[in-house]
């Protein structure tokens, strides 16, 4: 897979996309039906999305008898990862740890996860500082000490 950029996308474009990461049938009209089946919207307002995803690099497309077969350039975790790290990148750093203890807290988990996340942070727990400076103006005084 390419490199592109995930972040691109609108949250229609990732409705779509998440249809085609999931479908066994990449093809027009089964993402279509899939995707009037989750959202109300046309037909030629889901070929647009695709197409807007094509033009971003995001999907590639082949003709295929009379449909076109869509591919992802960029696989579904990469892309989840891509942007929110590009969403954290722009968080105060001292408020990130709140950000995400508020997913964990609003998120469905599985028991997997939730053991998975336990290990994580018991592992970075010895080395972790008192506390995070804040990066949102530099060196010096910050609003939010």
């Amino acid at each position: 897979m390419m490199a592109v950029e995930a972040t691109a996308m609108s949250p229609s474009e990732w409705e779509v996309m998440r249809v085609v990461w999931s479908t066994r049938d990449p093809a027009t009209p089964n993402i279509v039906k899939t995707v009037q089946q989750k959202r109300d919207w046309s037909e030629s307002t889901i070929k647009t999305w695709l197409g807007r995803l094509v033009k971003k690099g995001l999907l590639t497309t082949k003709r295929v008898s009379h449909s076109y077969v869509y591919t992802p350039t960029i696989a579904e975790v990469p892309a989840m990862k891509q942007t929110a790290g590009e969403l954290f990148d722009h968080l105060c750093a001292m408020k990130k740890g709140t950000v995400i203890a508020d997913l964990v807290t609003n998120t469905e988990l599985s028991r997997r996860d939730i053991e998975q996340l336990q290990q994580i942070l018991a592992a970075k727990l010895p080395t972790a500082p008192e506390s995070i400076p804040c990066n949102c103006m530099g060196e010096g005084a910050c609003a939010h000490d």
